[in-house]
């Protein structure tokens, strides 16, 4: 299976590793099955999520499952080492194991033989190097190549990059080999910085994007005073203008959230939105949620705020 193939719906598999709230393996099973049955085929994690405890579930989940029917992603940048959690870690009741940063090839060659080992699959389809925001000149010297390497081997079937910043993707697309960007929560009702900086580049060089945090971590999904803007309380001119695109979305009976998900798929770099669920329950919502008509004249007025 290509990227190209795996349709518009994929799966980002941080809920499953205990973001914000804890989830048990039955819970997390039974959510990648729901996705699977929703025509879900990308299934997206990282050691960061739960601090190797999504990769394991979501191993654990698909072991049943042929393997060439789907494409499974994860990424390398942070290594997981023995040590108690922070206090204050957006992932509750995981493993006594903290990530750090290691950009370097001997440290992508241990990150790929963790995963493998928690995964429990054969291969990875798909490797991001993760949040290289502040390593990008040794992302550039040591991971990208390594990571070419081993696709060019066999070992990985693609190559890509997983950054919240349109800049730092802009920096690597043309510059370096990649088969793909993961970008998230820029390309958004609230944020559109990566149709703005990233994704023409894209498309000129045959780069294909996903499109993760379409929600901008919740608060495009529910609305309220409490509600997650970037992982942090949303401030209070967010809120006014979540205000403002839902009650204009309201206006032609659309849910702000069906708008929030459909947005990136209008733009032609876009070949799925990759989003976080923790539950069967949120997986049929968000399928059902692509499948709502949005008139024309809504995407006008949303684009004239």
């Amino acid at each position: 299976m290509k990227l190209a193939d795996v349709g518009p719906l994929a799966l980002g598999c941080a809920p499953l590793g205990n973001l914000y709230r804890a989830v048990d393996d039955d819970l997390a099973t039974a959510t990648i099955d729901a996705a699977w049955e929703r025509g879900a085929r990308l299934f997206d994690t990282a050691p960061l999520y739960g601090h190797g405890l999504s990769e394991a579930r979501v191993g654990a989940a698909l072991s049943s499952r042929a393997r060439d029917e789907y494409l499974l992603a994860t990424k390398v940048g942070r290594l997981l080492v023995p040590g108690a959690p922070d206090n204050d870690s957006i992932f509750e009741s995981i493993p006594q194991r903290v990530p750090v940063f290691d950009f370097s090839a001997d440290g992508v060659q241990r990150s790929i033989a963790d995963s493998l080992e928690r995964l429990g699959l054969d291969r990875i389809d798909l490797l991001h190097v993760h949040d290289p925001d502040d390593h990008v000149d040794q992302a550039e010297a040591e991971t990208f190549p390594t990571l070419l390497r081993l696709r060019d081997e066999g070992v990985i079937g693609a190559v890509g990059l997983g950054t919240n910043h349109a800049e730092v993707a802009f920096r690597f697309v043309g510059r370096v080999d990649i088969d793909c960007v993961l970008l998230a929560g820029r390309c958004t009702l609230l944020d559109r910085s990566g149709p703005q900086v990233v994704f023409d580049a894209c498309i000129e060089h045959g780069v294909r994007v996903l499109a993760a945090g379409v929600f901008n971590s919740g608060i495009l999904a529910a609305p309220g005073p409490r509600a997650p803007f970037h992982y942090a309380p949303a401030p209070p001119d967010v809120l006014a203008r979540v205000e403002q695109l839902a009650a204009t979305c309201a206006s032609f009976d659309v849910p702000l959230a069906a708008a929030a998900l459909q947005l990136p798929l209008r733009h032609r770099a876009v070949d799925s939105v990759v989003v976080g669920v923790q539950s069967p329950e949120e997986v049929h919502e968000d399928a059902d949620l692509l499948d709502v008509a949005v008139p024309e004249e809504l995407w006008e007025a949303l684009d004239a705020l």
